[in-house]
């Protein structure tokens, strides 16, 4: 590992710091090779960090139908639609929910953002990643090799455990460098959304087992190792004279006593209208419900073009502050419960032709969920005191976890009751 890594531990560790001789102020040309460096590095992190939980929620399918080979191996046939699972239902159900592996992919990360404030803050920032890239190649191994349901969900808990302990602490990482690297981390996670998906749905589509497929995808967490250790500059690098507060408030615990202060113009309104924003019902957990028995794509394979449609438009959105910025997110928030009640609509009456009609309205909703992410960081970061934006980083992440955990919740119950009918 570089000075840059032995640097930030010292200065981002819980540990009491020692006084160290003032660096002088770095030449222009330093400056904007850190900027950059500083801007590829938080993108990759977001790309590798949500890797795992994309590629879980694409692998949905594919884990609860568990179809074997001689070999003990993954095999999803590319081909033309499998024998359903239940054929007495126009859905082609599984027997058990997909929102059982998106809860799976989300309930660690929300017990992890739940605890953070607890404890999480007397762990240093290094120890923190290296769990989190552990925890994602474990994850893709457990899955790769699973014989059973329950292991791969076991496998897909991993994944979520390196998410959501990764998303703490990179979000509360941007608070020691400049603004910018939040719109450049957003755009990273919609990165991840549609690579993972693109990338799960292209090689099944080769004719790659999910097994074969999972494996091929271990560099990910070696790339986000080597993002956190050698790419990223110390934060001081960026702004020589925030030492002392970077190293006093990774000493500080995320949630505390006293009420956040806000910048001057902003109100308490704020904080309402960006949790009412990111607590929403994604309707993930019911896309496998959307089957189309007049198009020559099987049910797995419409539900990874689901998927991989859905992060397209995230990915599109989250890349797009610098060209868009939205004040007023809980407009996107709202959109998004019309696209919900559409869609159930369709799912009960089956009243859309064609599954590109489908297709359109999952990218519209990727399109409003990413905007909808991005933008309400992007507002928190600009309308709070620099003293509390690490605590207000941390503590919104929940309120996203809470609403995508309610969706698969609600989302069980109504599988089983819209498979029982005819």
């Amino acid at each position: 590992m570089g000075g840059c890594a032995g640097s930030r531990r010292r200065r981002l560790s819980d540990s009491e710091g020692e006084e160290t001789v003032p660096e002088p102020r770095p030449p222009l040309l330093d400056h904007q090779g850190a900027h950059w460096k500083n801007a590829v590095g938080f993108w990759l992190l977001g790309l590798c960090n949500n890797f795992s939980y994309v590629v879980m929620l694409s692998a949905a399918h594919d884990i609860l139908s568990h179809e074997r080979t001689s070999g003990n191996q993954s095999h999803v046939d590319p081909g033309p639609a499998p024998i359903p699972h239940n054929s007495s239902s126009r859905f082609d159900c599984n027997s058990v929910s997909t929102a059982a592996v998106l809860l799976a992919d989300i309930l660690p990360t929300l017990v992890i953002k739940l605890l953070a404030p607890l404890g999480l803050h007397l762990l240093p920032y290094s120890p923190r990643v290296l769990v989190s890239g552990i925890c994602a190649a474990g994850s893709f191994v457990l899955v790769a090799f699973s014989h059973s349901v329950g292991t791969s969900l076991c496998g897909v808990v991993l994944a979520s455990i390196s998410s959501g302990l990764g998303e703490v602490t990179f979000l509360s990482l941007t608070a020691f460098y400049p603004r910018a690297v939040i719109s450049w981390w957003s755009s990273g996670t919609g990165g991840a959304g549609l690579l993972g998906a693109l990338s799960y749905l292209g090689l099944t589509q080769a004719g790659l087992s999910p097994q074969q497929t999972l494996l091929s995808m271990l560099g990910i967490p070696a790339l986000l190792l080597a993002s956190y250790f050698l790419l990223l500059t110390s934060p001081e690098a960026q702004d020589p004279g925030g030492e002392e507060e970077a190293e006093s408030s990774a000493r500080q615990p995320l949630i505390r006593t006293e009420a956040p202060e806000s910048k001057p113009g902003s109100s308490s309104s704020l904080s309402l209208r960006e949790r009412w924003t990111v607590f929403k019902v994604r309707m993930m957990a019911g896309f496998e419900l959307l089957f189309f028995r007049n198009t020559s794509l099987s049910h797995a394979q419409q539900y990874r073009w689901y998927q991989m449609l859905y992060q397209a438009g995230v990915f599109a959105s989250r890349s797009s502050l610098r060209c868009c910025h939205i004040r007023f997110t809980w407009a996107l928030a709202l959109l998004q419960c019309l696209n919900l009640a559409f869609l159930l609509a369709d799912v009960w009456f089956g009243f859309l032709p064609s599954i590109y009609f489908v297709f359109l309205i999952i990218l519209y909703e990727g399109l409003l969920g990413g905007a909808a992410y991005v933008n309400t960081f992007h507002n928190i970061a600009l309308e709070t005191s620099d003293e509390h934006r690490e605590f207000a980083m941390a503590a919104t992440c929940i309120s996203d976890t809470l609403g995508i955990s309610l969706s698969g919740l609600l989302a069980l119950p109504l599988h089983d009751f819209l498979c029982q009918l005819s």
